[in-house]
Formats: C-alpha cells, sequence, structure tokens
C-alpha cells in the first residue's frame, strides 16, 4: 500500500515518482477508469515541481497521445487524460481538509520530512484513509528528516505492514567527504543522475571548512544523515561533539581529580550522572531509567525505536528500581561504577538539594556537593565553559550512543544579552546525559582554573 524512498538531494526521486504518476494516470499499471493522482507538499509551490516533471513527460510523448490530456495552469495545477478510462492528477498543500472526501488512486507525498508535524500528519492521515476506497497507492519520499521523532522518520523505522521501504543512509560519524558513505546517499552520482561525485566533495570540503549550519545542511540534505541543519540555538553540533569521540585504544586513563555531574531525574524521567577526569580530560556517561515501562515501550513512547535497548546493550543505559529510580541506591551504584576511584565533588541542581541531601546520606557518600542553577546566570557559564573545554579538545569518550542522542536534542535557549540556558528541542527528548556532562566538565574547568597555592616557607618569629 506504501513505498517510502529516503535518498539524497538531487537523486531523482521527485522525477521518478512523476513517472510512475504518469503510468497510473495513463492506465498502464492501473485499469480502473477515473484514476485519481495527488501530488501532496508542504506548499503548493513544492507540490509544483512534481507537477512539472509529469508535464514533461507528456511533452515528450507521441503526438496521438499528446493530444489526450489537458493540461490546467492557474489557481488549480491540474492534468487531465481523457483516454483509457480517464484519470486526474492534481496538486494539493498541507491542508489536510482539502482531501476530505477524496478517493485517489495514487498519492504522492514530496520531502514529507519538510511538513509542519500538526497539518503534515492531517494531511497525511486523510490521504492515506482515502486510498483504501479505491486499493489505493502512496509513494512517500523525502531527504532525512532532522531526527527520529519526524513522522518520516517513523515511516522508515517502524513501517507498519504492507510497506516497503528503501533507505540511502550512510553510518553515523564519518567524515563528510568520506567517498563510499557519499555513493550510498547519492547513488545517481555514478550514472550521471544529479551532483557528481567530484562536485559533492567539493562541496563537503567546502561545507567543512564554513562549519556550523552549512556544514549541518550537507549532512542533512546531501548526505542523508538525520543531523537537524539548524543550528542557531543547538548546544553543540554533530561534528563537534564527534571531535571528542576516540577509539578504546586511545582513550586517555582516570588521573587526577574526579568529578561527578548528576542529573537527577524525575519519577518517569532518566537519571544521569558522568564522570570527568579533568586532567586527562576522560568522560564517562551512564543514564538509568526504572523497570517500568520497558525499554522497548519507553522508546516507541519516545519517538526512538529501539534506541534505549541498543544503549542497554552497550552497557551505556542502566535499569534499576521498579517504577522509579531511587536515589540513594542509584548514587550507590555510581559510587561503584567508579571502581574505588575518589570523588572530589558532586554537582547537581541546587533547587533539588534536600534530595541529593537525602540520597547522598542513604548512599555513604562523604564528598562535597556544588550546586549548581539551570538558569541563566549558571547555566550560561556552565555551557560556555563546557563548549571551550570541547573546542580546546579536553574532553575524551569513546562513542557513545547516549551522548550523542542526549545532544542531538540539547538546544540553549538566548536571552536578549546572549545568555544561554539548556532547554530539549522536542518534548519527547532526554538530554539528561548532556546535562550531567556539561555539570562536570564545566565544574572541572573551574577546579583546574583556579591558581595553585604555594606554601609559605616557615618564619621563625
Amino acid at each position: 500500500m506504501v513505498a517510502v524512498l529516503s535518498i539524497g538531494r538531487g537523486n531523482a526521486k521527485t522525477a521518478l515518482s512523476s513517472g510512475i504518476s504518469l503510468m497510473s494516470l495513463m492506465g498502464v499499471i492501473d485499469k480502473q477508469p477515473k484514476r485519481d493522482i495527488l501530488f501532496a507538499a508542504r506548499n503548493r509551490d513544492q507540490a509544483k515541481v512534481a507537477f512539472n516533471y509529469l508535464v514533461g513527460f507528456v511533452e515528450g510523448l507521441p503526438k496521438r497521445e499528446r493530444d489526450k490530456f489537458i493540461i490546467r495552469r492557474g489557481s488549480r495545477l491540474e492534468v487531465e487524460y481523457l483516454g483509457n478510462g480517464g484519470g486526474l492528477a492534481r496538486c494539493i498543500a498541507a491542508d489536510g481538509k482539502s482531501v476530505l472526501g477524496g478517493s485517489s488512486t495514487l498519492a504522492v507525498l514530496d520531502e514529507r520530512s519538510a511538513w509542519s508535524p500538526e497539518k503534515g500528519d492531517e494531511l497525511e492521515n486523510a490521504i492515506l484513509s482515502g486510498l483504501g476506497k479505491r486499493n489505493g497507492k502512496a509513494l512517500i519520499i523525502s531527504t532525512s528528516a532532522p531526527d527520529d521523532a519526524n513522522t518520516f522518520s517513523r515511516w522508515l523505522d517502524e513501517p507498519p505492514p504492507g510497506t516497503y521501504v528503501q533507505e540511502h543512509r550512510p553510518a553515523f560519524g564519518l567524515p563528510a567527504d568520506d567517498v563510499e558513505s557519499l555513493l550510498i546517499a547519492n547513488p545517481g552520482a555514478t550514472e550521471g543522475i544529479g551532483a557528481s561525485l567530484e562536485w559533492l566533495q567539493a562541496q563537503a570540503r567546502r561545507a567543512i571548512a564554513r562549519g556550523g549550519s552549512a556544514l549541518s545542511s550537507f549532512r542533512n540534505l546531501n548526505r542523508n544523515e538525520r543531523v537537524s541543519s539548524d543550528d542557531r540555538s543547538v548546544l553543540v553540533t554533530v561534528d563537534e561533539w564527534l571531535s571528542a569521540e576516540v577509539s578504546p585504544e586511545q582513550l586517555p586513563p582516570r588521573k587526577g581529580i574526579c568529578i561527578l555531574g548528576v542529573d537527577l531525574g524525575g519519577s518517569r524521567s532518566m537519571s544521569a550522572a558522568s564522570f570527568y577526569f579533568p586532567e586527562t580530560g576522560r568522560l564517562e556517561s551512564y543514564g538509568t531509567f526504572a523497570a517500568k515501562p520497558n525499554l522497548i515501550d519507553r522508546g516507541a513512547a519516545d519517538g526512538v525505536g529501539d534506541r534505549y535497548s541498543r544503549m542497554h546493550e552497550r552497557g551505556e543505559l542502566r535499569v534499576m528500581g521498579e517504577n522509579t529510580v531511587p536515589a540513594g541506591p542509584w548514587l550507590a551504584d555510581l559510587a561503584r561504577l567508579a571502581d574505588g576511584y575518589p570523588i572530589a565533588c558532586i554537582v547537581g541542581d541546587r533547587f533539588r538539594f534536600a534530595e541529593f541531601s537525602e540520597a547522598m546520606q542513604n548512599a555513604g557518600l562523604r564528598v562535597q556537593f556544588v550546586s549548581r542553577g539551570m538558569g541563566w546566570k549558571d547555566g550560561s557559564e556552565d555551557i560556555e565553559r563546557f563548549r571551550r573545554s570541547l573546542f580546546d579538545g579536553k574532553i575524551k569518550t569513546t562513542a557513545s550512543l547516549l551522548l550523542r542522542s542526549a545532544f542531538a536534542d540539547a538546544i540553549t535557549l538566548v536571552d536578549p544579552f546572549q545568555n544561554h540556558k539548556m532547554a530539549k528541542s522536542r518534548s519527547l527528548g532526554r538530554i539528561d546525559a548532556a546535562v550531567s556532562t556539561v555539570l562536570a566538565v564545566a565544574q572541572g574547568d573551574r577546579m583546574t582554573a583556579l591558581p595553585v597555592r604555594k606554601a609559605r616557607a616557615p618564619v621563625w618569629v
């Protein structure tokens, strides 16, 4: 019933869909009379791209076939076919009410990842419900969405029965100019379709040199990666964070003071902790959920599929407690993860100081607690210290799905004076590990920046 295609920009997915639409309109692949084909997009101009491809294909037909078409350009973009039982192809924008009561035989949902969440889902539901009346089919095409929660990502990750999925997305974390992964996202480059490999490599190097939104946009649109192309308020970009990841053999040892950054979760949210060793830059992060609901159900509810289960398999996510994560036993478990290494201090939210005090007492931890606010004052300082440490290469960690996921959902809110505080990019996002990391790294930067007091020679009087 549904075919889903995700591929890099310029690989002819709209042209391919328009060619299939022409065959359906002419009754070549669909014999029922009065066929109805929809081109649906976020706006009329986007839908017009598929319409123009269809018109171009019609103009390439023999004259005896061209005479059977009526092309309407104006307030309505329509192509009517008068032969073989007749048919009509038309364009609509993302307003679900415009197709209520329709009975399409084929629908093309173009650049689905770019549709607005509410109106886009409304239009999709209206189209799919109408397809059932005449055994219709849907083609959902797009470059990758910026995150796993997008409806287009859900089609790819959790396809319902009767869905064909074809996704051209390279592995995460590769260099932007990597040749093999560029060809995975752009298979047409070797066949003369779309951009050439040389052009893609040149654009990749230019994006790497510029960084920021240019690099994020290239990864999202040309490499077909699930990366947000809007980095105006992200905590750090994907490439900035990947610079901190090293292989297990290159991970520096535990040495010097150890700082434990903690984000104590609520009744249903994640609790996260990060061990940071500022002398060597070593970073270790762990997340914890309660047993109920299980990780599969949590992943489905948060729109991330089996990501939590994969984190658990990698040892980055732990399960503790029945319905909530018990604070005291959880801190005691973190002390065991330290494996006897002395913790210099614990950094956490000042507004939960009472909970921390009780938990530390129950866990038998006798260390200093440093309270930090999550608002503009403390938050802006901690974010700036974290970013500076990251950019200076003072953070080293192994590849962590937990941290990648957290930083992908972490943004900063900016006040008129350019102060930052952390927030979620989406309501279902889990940024707890990012919060604990920022707290730990910022505290490490403060402690190492303090001047070393020199011992005074004794003076006899």
